[in-house]
C-alpha cells in the first residue's frame, strides 16, 4: 500500500498569549509576552515565581459546569482546544465515517493540581472526601476520551506520554496512523496544566527554572547570553489531520502538509541533553519528508532558554544541517509563552504550520545580547516575513526522548 498524504485542516490553541487561534498568533507575531507573577497561588516561597498562564479561561463556555468541576485544568484545556479546531475543520461526523476519526491528545504530566488539591483533603478529612471522579478527573488519556465521547468518534483513542516531546509525538504518531491507513482524521496535540507549588517547587529544586522575578516578561530569554532557566508555561494546542484526498474532495481549507516525522532516543541521561539524539531526529523527519537539508527553511526551535539546553539545540542543528544551518530562520516561541511541557509540541506545531500558511516567522523576543556560542539566525525581536516552502518542529524531553516534525507548503 502507497503511504498516504497528511495535512493539516484544522487548528485550537489555548496559551499564555490568547486562546482561539487569530489572537494567539497575532500577539505572537507582534512579540506580546504571556508571562506574568504567578497568580495561582502565593508564590512568595519559591526560586521561581513567574509562569505563562492561561488568562480569562471559563471552560463553562464551551463543558457544561457540573462536568468541568469534576475534571482537571489540563482536560479543560486540551478539550476546549480539540473543540476549536474540530470546528475550524469544518468536519462533520457521521455514522459512515465515524470509524475512521480518531483522536491522540496527551499531557506530560496530567492532573498534578488536582491530585495535589485532593491529596489536602484527605489530609484534612480523610477518605470520605475523596471524590469519585478523581481518577476519571486526573489520568492523562481523559482528554482523548471526553473528546471521542463529545464527537463519537470511535477511530483509534490514544494519549501519548513522553514527557515535552508528548505533543509532538502525539503528532507524529497520529500522522503515521493516517498515512498507513488506519484512520482518515486524526484529532492530536498535548495539554498541560502544572503550574502548582508541588511542580514549581519541583523543578525550581532542580533548579531548572528562571529565577528572574522582578521582570516575568524577559524571563524567558532563548540564547541570549543571560538565560538562565525556563518559564513553566500551560495551555494546549490541537492539530486536526487529515488524508490528503479525503480534505480534498470536501474542499477543507489546508494549512500545510505534515510531510515527515521523526522520533529518537538520545540513550545518555535522564536530563541532560545530548546532540546526537536531536540530530538524528531531525535528519529521521527529513527522510520521512524525502527533503534534504537545504530545502527547510525555518525550525521552530524546542529553545527553551536554558543554559545548556539552547546551545545543545544550536550544535545539533548544525550538525544536521551542515553549511545550510548558517540559512536558516530559528525562533522560539517559548521566549513568549514559557515552556508547556506536555502541551509544547502542540501549539509549537500549529505555530510552525501557521508560520508556513502566513509564511511569515514569528520573533524570538528577549534577545538582549545573543550568546555567541549560539551562532544561528533566530528571528531576534522582530516577526519575519519569508518565504517557507518547508519547516520542522523539534521538542525534546526528559529521558532523552526526541521528536521532529516537517511541515510543507501545499
Amino acid at each position: 500500500m502507497a503511504r498516504r498524504r497528511v495535512v493539516v485542516t484544522g487548528l485550537g490553541i489555548v496559551s499564555p498569549v490568547g486562546i482561539g487561534v487569530s489572537q494567539a498568533w497575532r500577539n505572537l507575531v507582534e512579540g506580546k509576552s504571556g508571562i506574568t507573577r504567578i497568580s495561582g497561588f502565593d508564590p512568595s516561597a519559591f526560586a521561581c515565581q513567574v509562569s505563562g498562564e492561561v488568562r480569562e479561561f471559563d471552560a463553562a463556555q464551551y463543558i457544561p459546569a457540573k462536568d468541568a468541576r469534576r475534571m482537571d485544568r489540563f482536560i479543560h484545556f486540551g478539550l476546549v482546544a480539540g473543540i476549536e479546531a474540530f470546528k475550524d475543520s469544518g468536519l462533520e461526523v457521521s455514522e459512515q465515517n465515524a470509524e475512521r476519526i480518531g483522536v491522540c491528545i496527551g499531557s506530560g504530566i496530567g492532573g498534578l493540581p488536582m491530585i495535589e488539591d485532593t491529596h489536602n483533603d484527605y489530609l484534612a478529612a480523610g477518605p470520605r472526601k475523596i471524590s469519585p471522579f478523581f481518577i476519571p478527573g486526573t489520568i492523562i488519556n481523559m482528554i482523548s476520551g471526553n473528546l471521542s465521547i463529545m464527537y463519537g468518534l470511535k477511530g483509534p483513542n490514544l494519549a501519548i506520554v513522553t514527557a515535552c516531546t508528548t505533543g509532538t509525538h502525539s503528532i507524529g504518531e497520529s500522522a503515521r496512523t493516517i498515512e498507513y491507513g488506519d484512520a482518515d482524521v486524526m484529532v492530536c496535540g498535548g495539554s498541560e496544566a502544572a503550574i502548582s507549588p508541588l511542580a514549581i517547587g519541583g523543578f525550581s529544586a532542580a533548579r531548572a527554572l528562571s529565577t528572574r522575578n522582578d521582570d516575568p516578561a524577559t524571563a524567558s530569554r532563548p540564547w541570549d547570553k543571560n538565560r538562565d532557566g525556563f518559564v513553566m508555561g500551560e495551555g494546549a494546542g490541537v492539530l486536526v489531520l487529515e488524508e490528503y484526498e479525503h480534505a480534498k474532495a470536501r474542499g477543507a481549507r489546508i494549512y500545510a502538509e505534515l510531510a515527515g516525522y521523526g522520533a529518537s532516543a538520545d540513550a545518555y541521561h535522564m536530563t541532560a541533553p545530548s546532540t546526537d539524539g536531536p540530530k538524528r531526529s531531525m535528519l529521521n523527519a527529513l527522510r520521512n519528508a524525502g527533503l534534504n537539508p537545504d530545502q527547510v527553511q525555518y525550525i521552530n526551535a524546542h529553545g527553551t532558554s536554558t543554559p545548556m539546553g539552547d546551545k545543545n539545540e544550536s550544535d545539533a542543528i548544525k550538525l544536521a544541517f551542515g553549511d545550510h544551518a548558517k540559512k536558516l530562520v530559528v525562533n522560539s516561541t517559548k521566549s513568549m509563552t514559557g515552556h508547556l511541557l506536555g502541551g509544547a509540541g502542540g501549539i509549537e506545531s500549529l505555530f510552525c504550520a501557521l508560520a508556513v500558511y502566513h509564511q511569515l516567522s514569528p520573533p524570538t523576543t528577549n534577545i538582549f545580547e545573543q550568546d555567541p556560542e549560539c551562532d544561528l539566525d533566530y528571528c531576534a525581536n522582530a516577526a519575519r516575513g519569508m518565504k517557507i516552502e518547508a519547516a520542522l518542529n523539534n521538542n525534546f524531553g526528559f529521558g532523552g526522548t526526541n521528536g521532529s516534525l516537517v511541515f510543507r507548503k501545499i
